[in-house]
């Protein structure tokens, strides 16, 4: 086997897995799971993560005067 025959095989592999993640994707049995996750962006968070009054803001430089010592 010479590595024009190895890269034909993996090309036929690659363009095999490429035909068969496009017909999952595009099949109907999935159309509910990415019509749901199209609408995780409009999503009520009712308590943003970064906003949490839980942790203490953290001290920056500019918070010091400028200058730490």
């Amino acid at each position: 086997m010479d590595i024009g025959t190895l890269n034909g095989i993996i090309i036929i592999l690659l363009i095999a897995a490429f035909v068969g993640l496009t017909c999952w994707a595009y099949s109907k049995g999935r159309r509910a799971d990415f019509d749901e996750a199209a609408q995780l962006p409009f999503a009520d968070d009712p308590t943003p993560a970064h906003d949490s009054p839980t942790e203490p803001a953290a001290e920056t430089r500019h918070d010091k005067g400028g200058r730490k010592a």
